[in-house]
């Protein structure tokens, strides 16, 4: 079974066993309620499938792009669960979770954009090309205006207000069963902090 854990946008928790069944999940959109709901949404997740974390084979993280308040949450817990329990942390982009569910409904073909609110009149996009078991990525992700922005030539847009944590657990596994490698467990920060560390001042004797 994989945990699955992603708190870029909202916050999502999902259990998923190896052949994908959804065994539970629970997720609110609330974007400033992340440190709030992470604990509850765990127990409830475990508790529902009758599971504890000593049943898990690894714990999926969303990694973002998202705000870094609401992601350092997220990573912090999968990290601790996986830490404890002695099992692999598998960083996965929160927007392969989009692009992944997007293909599986049938709702996106072709070169197609995941695209997520950055704040400060800013959306992050991801674009991707249609495939299974995972659509590939063509361009990483990056910070468009929202005013004026238009997709490019041949490339349709689909904006999430929502990251769902069990495609994301798809995601991971469809990794796994290719052999393919993660990314770090790392928020994907797309803007530089707001607070940076001033220079000392030198000291003259």
């Amino acid at each position: 079974m994989l945990l699955a854990i992603d708190t870029s946008a909202g916050t999502a928790v999902a259990l998923v066993a190896a052949d994908g069944r959804v065994l539970a999940d629970r997720s609110t959109a609330d974007t400033r309620r992340h440190a709030e709901v992470i604990g509850p949404f765990l127990a409830e997740v475990l508790g529902a499938a009758g599971a504890t974390a000593r049943d898990l084979d690894g714990v999926v993280t969303g990694i973002g792009p998202g705000p870094f308040t609401g992601l350092r949450v997220g990573i912090a817990a999968a990290r601790a669960i996986a830490l404890a329990a002695s099992i692999p942390l598998l960083a996965v982009p929160s927007h392969d979770a989009v692009a992944l569910r997007l293909v599986e409904g049938g709702v996106a073909a072709g070169r197609f954009a995941v695209v997520t609110d950055a704040r400060r009149r800013e959306a992050a996009v991801t674009v991707y090309a249609a495939a299974l078991p995972l659509p590939t990525m063509l361009e990483p992700a990056h910070l468009v205006p929202r005013a004026g922005w238009m997709p490019p030539d041949g490339v349709t847009a689909h904006e999430a207000h929502e990251i769902p944590a069990a495609p994301l657990a798809h995601a991971a596994l469809a990794r796994l069963a290719a052999g393919l490698t993660f990314p770090e467990p790392q928020p994907l920060y797309l803007r530089a902090p707001d607070v940076t560390l001033s220079s000392p001042k030198r000291v003259t004797g």
